[in-house]
């Protein structure tokens, strides 16, 4: 799957957009025909500690799954957008199931 990841007010490291493609391709047991992913990592300027939003937009064919997650670590909240996007993929799946 061709992840494409784009960070705002910083850069990121080779680690951590490995560690996203990783988790990403994981999705692909769930759900084969991902079309593509857009990772947006977004670092606020606040004085709270959950200051990074992880943010995916996932293409299927005919529909577009968005999941937007602000935590402590970046790696946290790929792994809790990641839970809901298999979540919404499966449901998608099953879906399109009852329907053929």
């Amino acid at each position: 799957m061709k992840v494409n990841t784009q960070s705002v007010n910083f850069v990121a490291d080779q680690k951590l957009k490995d560690f996203i493609q990783k988790k990403l391709d994981k999705l692909e047991l769930f759900y084969d025909t991902v079309i593509c992913s857009d990772v947006f990592l977004k670092v606020e300027n606040t004085s709270e500690k959950e200051n990074k939003i992880f943010e995916v937009k996932m293409s299927v064919p005919g529909d577009e799954f968005i999941v937007k997650k602000q935590c402590k670590t970046f790696e946290e909240g790929a792994d809790i957008a990641i839970q809901s996007l298999e979540r919404q993929l499966k449901k998608r799946k099953e879906k399109l199931r009852a329907y053929s």
